[in-house]
């Protein structure tokens, strides 16, 4: 039997819907842009807070029963805090610049390779600024099974997020695997513990070092910027993007904040 016109159509229009999704994430990736490091003469800063106004949400911090490994993992409920204001302060948050294609040196991390370690059944550190590349996950809890899963975040700007899988494995044993963060669309990374459901944390994975997790008491700063006009952003897992214009001058020093609520969730 010949195929209907119809079910041509359908088929066609099947080919064209999986074309456009298997290009999709190349067209995205794209996005991705390019950065070229080189001397930086007279650079510039920027610095400022991230604070939060207004009453904490009721889910602000979450308790989950702590059902396994309770003679490392604790007893009771495991505190996650999804929202941790202390003074006013919007800690976890990270602030970054849009879309800078040349400035400083990547540096080198502290151990030679970013770290994630599992530790009393939590990540250290909670939040961390990452370059795209090879990265150490430490299991220090002896005798638990861990299974560490990180997945690219993609659609937060649209605040419609999708996660994408970036590895999933099981770590059994105390001691190090090496692994890489290379996502292709978007520079905020999740991670969570799929044998824990208390364990998680965040990254930002962006393509140039103009990135940093904000200080205790809310404060950022980045220098080393080459003069000239910036978009500042700024990052809370909960609460999505915050935007500010900035111009920096050489050997200058830009200041910018920014507020977040409740409101802002997504």
């Amino acid at each position: 039997m010949k195929p209907t016109p119809t079910k041509n159509l359908t088929k066609k229009f099947a080919t064209v819907a999986a074309l456009a999704l298997a290009l999709a994430p190349l067209d995205a990736a794209a996005k991705r842009a390019k950065y070229t490091e080189s001397t930086v003469t007279d650079g510039g800063s920027v610095s400022g807070t991230v604070s939060f106004e207004g009453e904490l949400p009721i889910d602000a911090v979450e308790k989950i029963k702590i059902t396994k490994n309770n003679d490392v993992c604790g007893d009771g409920d495991r505190e996650v805090v999804w929202v941790d204001v202390k003074d006013g302060a919007l800690r976890g948050a990270f602030v970054f610049i849009e879309k800078i294609k040349e400035g400083k040196v990547w540096g080198k991390p502290e151990f030679g390779e970013y770290l994630v370690d599992q530790e009393g059944c939590r990540f250290a550190p909670w939040a961390q600024v990452v370059r795209p590349g090879p990265i150490i996950i430490r299991n220090s809890d002896a005798g638990v099974l861990h299974n560490i899963n990180a997945r690219e975040m993609i659609g937060v700007e649209k605040g419609r997020t999708v996660k994408k899988t970036l590895f999933n494995f099981g770590q059994p044993e105390v001691g190090e695997i090496s692994d890489k963060i290379k996502p292709r669309r978007s520079s905020y990374i999740a991670i969570n513990c799929e044998a824990h459901n208390f364990m998680f944390g965040f990254m930002m994975a962006p393509t140039h070092p103009y990135a940093v997790v904000v200080a205790e008491d809310g404060s950022f700063s980045i220098d080393g910027i080459p003069a000239g006009d910036y978009t500042l952003v700024a990052w809370h897992p909960r609460y999505g993007l915050k935007e500010a214009e900035i111009t920096v001058e050489a050997a200058g020093a830009a200041e910018a904040n920014f507020s977040f609520s409740d409101a802002d969730a997504n």
